[in-house]
């Protein structure tokens, strides 16, 4: 029988009524035997996640606020989870853990143990709801002692428990140290701990389940109901996703990947919807589109640096590049010319030491000038199929001339997955909105 793992969000079990249609969804397919659930979200826009009432809770623990204050916050997260049970009929009692997690909490755990409990806590309900066993992350998901995922120790422990158990929860986000204290991945790391439990469980497709019916091509904050993105190579995925985009967590792609197991961005609501396919490779492209979408961010600088017959300079580059490594600053992007080099980098990594860092390249290799300009916006646009399409890159320059807006750098790949602009912060919402309007047409 085909293995399938599947990943559902916090918005997906945010109360009873999520949890029946998770359940349902699960039930349909047999062959969906392993799941790893996140700890309840938000069910309406003003509530707040578990997740974060946790982290609160923890904070006003650390603080030594007063025990009214700690109660009364941790009593919201009981009668959340209490209420899911109450509403589902189930014959379970959770007090006995939530007594201890607020306990552990009270008599010093960390704050990843505080945080990890919210997915601990669901995957038990989940697991009692769905007639499944229940494995406990921390049991199979292990760190080394500098913080990094220890892989070998987990696949070979995470194989031989799943081997014992035909279905299963594993609740997400979390695992263990070596010394014993429990670790969680960076935020929304569930979508981690699926890709790693599909990884061991050598799945056939790993299903990650939200609220949204795949990957869209932009961000529809900007765009009004932009397209879903049917099929996505890792690689643009990758780079749209470190652009911004936000569906899937970035590092989530690393462990399938290696192993060529497809993802499935699928809608909780709209199990109907067959959402995005994300794949190791294909053959096909968009060719209506050319691109597979459009991503971006604010907030960047450029630092340029001015020198005379720069390019027949021996080492030029890497004495600037030696210069950014002590300062512990790095780059997103080098556009430079024959007497300029340009290097793209986070304003926020500047903080404290732009004028340092100025002096410093002046000293290294003496350039004619060196200054940095601020409020820069990248805007990427990606696409496996725009090494087919010729003038790929004049029509993304005449979409953004067409709307007065003017391009400071540009950047491509020389393997032509993507091309960079940069524009100014304040035209960056029309930029995207220029850019869709040119390879998507109403």
């Amino acid at each position: 029988m085909a293995i399938k793992v599947v990943k559902f969000g916090g918005s997906s079990l945010a109360d009873a009524e999520h949890f029946r249609q998770v359940a349902s969804i699960i039930k349909a397919d047999p062959s969906r035997r392993y799941v790893v659930p996140s700890a309840p979200g938000k069910r309406v826009k003003e509530d707040t996640k578990v997740t974060d009432l946790l982290y609160r809770c923890y904070e006003l623990i650390r603080t030594h606020a007063t025990t009214e204050a700690i109660d009364r916050c941790y009593d919201e997260i009981t009668a959340r989870y209490n209420s899911i049970i109450a509403e589902l009929g189930l014959n379970f009692d959770l007090s006995g853990e939530l007594a201890y997690v607020k306990n552990a909490m009270l008599h010093a755990a960390g704050r990843d143990y505080a945080a990890s409990r919210g997915e601990y806590l669901n995957g038990l309900i989940l697991a009692k709801y769905l007639g499944f066993d229940f494995i406990d992350a921390e049991n199979v998901i292990y760190f080394k002692d500098n913080g990094a995922l220890d892989e070998e120790k987990t696949y070979e422990m995470l194989t031989s428990e799943l081997a014992d158990h035909e279905y299963a929860v594993i609740p997400g986000f979390y695992g263990v140290m070596p010394n014993g204290t429990v670790k969680t991945f960076s935020r929304g790391g569930s979508d981690i701990t699926g890709s790693i439990v599909a990884r061991a469980a050598k799945a056939d497709l790993y299903e990650n389940w939200t609220d949204v019916s795949g990957f869209l091509m932009t961000d529809p904050r900007l765009v009004n109901n932009p397209c879903t993105i049917n099929e996505i190579t890792y690689r643009e995925l990758r780079e749209l996703s470190y652009m911004g985009a936000t569906v899937l967590h970035e590092d989530a792609v690393f462990p399938v990947r290696s192993a060529g197991i497809p993802i499935n961005i699928r809608n909780t609501n709209r199990p109907q919807d067959a959402g995005t396919m994300i794949v190791a490779h294909t053959t096909g492209y968009d060719s209506e589109h050319v691109i597979t979408g459009i991503a971006g961010k604010k907030g960047f600088s450029v630092l340029t640096i001015e020198k005379d017959m720069m390019n027949s300079e021996l080492g030029f580059g890497r004495k600037v590049l030696e210069v950014l490594e002590d300062h512990e600053v790095s780059f997103e992007h080098l556009p430079s010319g024959i007497d300029t080099m340009s290097v793209v980098i986070s304003s926020a990594t500047l903080e404290g030491r732009r004028d340092r860092l100025m002096q410093a390249v002046a000293r290294a290799v003496r350039p004619d000038s060196v200054f940095i300009e601020d409020e820069l916006a990248l805007v990427a646009v990606v696409g496996r199929g725009m090494v087919k399409a010729k003038g790929t890159a004049a029509r993304v320059c005449d979409a953004l001339a067409r709307a007065d807006i003017n391009i400071r750098m540009i950047d491509q790949g020389s393997s032509e997955l993507n091309i960079i602009v940069g524009v100014d912060d304040s035209e960056y919402e029309d930029a995207i909105k220029a850019i869709y309007a040119e390879f998507v047409k109403a």
